[in-house]
């Protein structure tokens, strides 16, 4: 599987959709995925608007659980790789952070930037 970095400054404004879950591996038993250090991994949904263009959503994966990150709340992304993967006839790009954290002050819920 090929890693690309990817230059977050590039992505215009990053902002929390849906905010951290753990990441399920097995979703017969529910099981929840866990690093090789055995830290939970959770995903948070990140919305990415560029240059007034239409909004993408991604789901960015991230070891440990984010703390104080709430949806609608602009979020800072350190060392964001992109991971394009294929199995069988399906393919896509997968995504992965270091630390995923708030921009504080920025929530929609208390009134900050839109």
């Amino acid at each position: 599987m090929q890693s690309i970095p990817v230059d977050t400054a590039r992505l215009g404004v990053l902002r929390c959709a849906i905010a951290p879950e753990a990441k399920i591996s097995n979703s017969e038993t529910q099981e929840v995925k866990k690093d090789r250090e055995g830290n939970t991994v959770y995903t948070v949904a990140v919305t990415v608007r560029q240059d007034r263009r239409r909004i993408s959503v991604i789901e960015i994966a991230v070891s440990g659980e984010p703390k104080g990150i709430e949806e609608g709340q602009i979020l800072k992304v350190t060392g964001l790789m992109a991971f394009a993967w294929a199995m069988g006839d399906r393919h896509g790009i997968s995504f992965r952070a270091d630390a995923i954290t708030p921009v504080h002050g920025t929530s929609l819920k208390a009134g900050g930037a839109r």
